[in-house]
């Protein structure tokens, strides 16, 4: 709620129950092993930062499309928090683990006028299978 005050999301501090869904909250940290929420060991080796993202006032099952987007563009400018946990220096993009993984996400950022600006981004989503079956139609509907 002060976040979103101290950013001009809100006015007032009363608006804030009325928008929950921004600002976005993430913690980040350096890579660490964990285990993923499907039993998945995540090796620190095979991730660049960690974050954990609250979503709606609840910590997020997985990450959010717009925060990875964010998470990776903090992360392609030197210096920011996001960059110093993923190891600093340059970089364009960015494997960040989560609860219930892994997700790879790319961004580029270039300083112009003095301020840093995104001038890319990327990421992918993979897909899975929600429903298998069968569908039974009669011989006389054809």
């Amino acid at each position: 709620a002060y976040g979103a005050l101290k950013m001009g999301l809100i006015k007032d501090l009363s608006e804030a129950a009325t928008r929950q869904h921004t600002p976005k909250i993430a913690w980040v940290a350096a890579p660490k092993d964990y285990v993923s929420s499907s039993g998945k060991t995540v090796k620190a080796a095979d991730i660049d930062v960690l974050v954990r993202a609250m979503s709606m006032g609840k910590l997020h099952h997985a990450m959010m499309g717009t925060a990875s987007v964010a998470i990776a563009t903090a992360a392609a400018i030197p210096g920011t928090l996001v960059n110093q946990a993923a190891g600093g220096g340059e970089r364009n993009q960015v494997v960040f683990g989560h609860p219930s993984g892994t997700l790879r996400v790319g961004a580029a950022a270039e300083m112009q006028n003095g301020k840093w600006t995104a001038t890319k981004a990327s990421m992918g989503r993979s897909a899975r299978i929600i429903m298998e079956g069968f569908v039974r139609v009669p011989g006389d509907c054809f």
